[in-house]
């Protein structure tokens, strides 16, 4: 997740984790725009190899423009660049077993789906209620909130959003539909489920979150990464994952203790790495992050 600036989470540690060596073969599986990727590049030097995987386009392009200014400064210093304008979930089909040196995650939402109003994942803009990283196939967020019936509905938001006024919440959306902008959405939402006692984040924070987790199977994708990580590393590849919120962090960590046990990985942090309180000041989207690291055995 980076900042409005383009910072990227967590870097210095994830450089550290990651363990960059000079003619090394590292994936970013969430490109975004570049940030992590143009640090671990410097390091990879001319005779390495960086794969990046984004299934959002736009993201892509602003990747791929911002990795050419890099390529410009560094002359024969790049690596090679490959791109693979997909979900991070079929990585395993497109990489060959044990070649990575490295692989580095960074889950959620980019600023560039957050502080663009027409892509529809923030309630701070109006704009149309999509949610899709990948704006090219899938259901929107305005099909789900208005064709889902209202138990599906009530289960997903409380699933994927942690919400417990979920049942009222999807009561309201189902009596106000239809529904197409997300001030709308914000809107109704607030007025059934007002912030509690003590509570920082707007009202809508969870609900906005569980439709964005099912429009883009963010779970599944988790999964998917997790599953294939350890066939596609080599011996000593370091595998490097940023959480977001606790669905995502409860998933790599179970999925780092499982493969722990059955002697795959040695994982490197007891316990997550979080940014230091100036990053914090610095970038306020950092104040969530998770950061786990594991070594492939």
């Amino acid at each position: 997740m980076k900042s409005p600036q383009h910072v990227p989470v967590l870097l210095e540690e994830v450089l550290e984790y990651l363990n960059v060596r000079p003619g090394g073969v590292v994936v970013d599986a969430t490109l975004g725009l570049a940030g992590h990727s143009s640090e671990i590049a410097k390091r990879l030097g001319g005779k390495g190899k960086l794969i990046g995987f984004d299934r959002d386009p736009e993201a892509m392009e602003k990747a791929k423009a911002r990795l050419e200014v890099l390529r410009a400064e560094l002359g024969d210093e790049m690596p090679e660049l490959v791109f693979e304008p997909r979900a991070f979930s079929e990585a395993s089909s497109l990489i060959e077993p044990g070649s990575l040196d490295g692989l580095l995650a960074d889950f959620g939402v980019s600023s560039l789906q957050l502080d663009e109003a027409h892509r529809g994942f923030s309630f701070r803009t109006d704009g149309p209620l999509d949610m899709r990283m990948d704006t090219r196939s899938g259901e929107t967020a305005e099909q789900v909130v208005n064709q889902e019936d209202e138990n599906e509905l009530a289960d997903l938001i409380y699933e994927f959003g942690e919400e417990r006024r979920s049942r009222r919440i999807a009561r309201a959306i189902v009596r106000a539909r239809p529904i197409t902008t997300t001030a709308e959405l914000a809107r109704i939402v607030s007025a059934e489920a007002p912030p509690m006692k003590g509570e920082k984040i707007h009202p809508a924070t969870r609900t906005f979150q569980a439709l964005r987790i099912r429009v883009n199977n963010e779970l599944g994708e988790i999964q998917s990464l997790l599953k294939s990580a350890g066939s596609l590393l080599k011996p000593g590849g370091r595998l490097v994952l940023i959480s977001f919120h606790s669905l995502e962090d409860r998933l790599v960590k179970d999925a780092f203790k499982a493969a722990k046990d059955a002697k795959v990985f040695e994982v490197l942090t007891k316990k997550p790495v979080v940014a230091a309180e100036q990053e914090q000041m610095r970038n306020p989207r950092s104040r969530s992050a998770k950061m786990r690291a594991a070594e492939k055995i």
